[in-house]
């Protein structure tokens, strides 16, 4: 590859791909996806104090089960799309798509546990005064100053789980030589 960029093709990741047959590298993808490297290398320097799912369970293992679930499920979802109107081409369409809703999930999980946490406060709280404290409060801390962490995270994650999807499910589609002269030129 040269150094020059004449089309948009010529950018990196703008290959064409194709499936890989067999669900062997669909299973590795979704595997590999979930497997975010933070949360593996850590687990064995610092290990969690709870390994029962509960209130106390560890963050880490939060995210993993949320991970093992959302990386085959996107996987699934990229291919169900590329089926139905072949977006998208490219690896780096895979990565971004990835990307775009590993953010989004994060920020809807994040919501959804602040405001479960909201509700929760509430209800243990012993009049309407000490409620709106507690909401105020765990909105400040889960709703405003966790949100930006965790769509962070979740993109950081979605990029991980994206990279796995192009480079394992996916593989370059072989370029067709124009021997006759009559595909057309784009």
């Amino acid at each position: 590859m040269s150094g020059r960029f004449e089309s948009y093709e010529d950018l990196p990741g703008q290959a064409r791909i194709v499936e890989r047959p067999g669900s062997v590298f669909t299973i590795a993808a979704a595997l590999a996806g979930a497997a975010w490297p933070p949360l593996i290398l850590t687990l064995p320097i610092w290990p969690p104090s709870s390994w029962m799912p509960g209130w106390e369970l560890d963050w880490r293992l939060m995210v993993l089960v949320i991970g093992l679930i959302a990386a085959p499920l996107g996987l699934w979802r990229v291919q169900v799309e590329r089926r139905r109107n072949g977006r998208p081409g490219s690896r780096l369409g895979v990565v971004w798509r990835f990307m775009l809703f590993g953010g989004l999930l994060a920020a809807v999980l994040q919501v959804v546990m602040a405001l479960a946490l909201t509700a929760l406060g509430a209800m243990a709280s012993g009049n309407v005064m000490q409620a709106l404290g507690a909401a105020e409060t765990t909105l400040l801390i889960f709703g405003v100053g966790a949100l930006p962490l965790s769509i962070i995270v979740g993109i950081s994650y979605g990029l991980w789980s994206g990279l796995c999807a192009a480079f394992i499910a996916f593989e370059a589609k072989p370029v067709v030589k124009d021997r006759l002269g009559l595909m057309p030129r784009t």
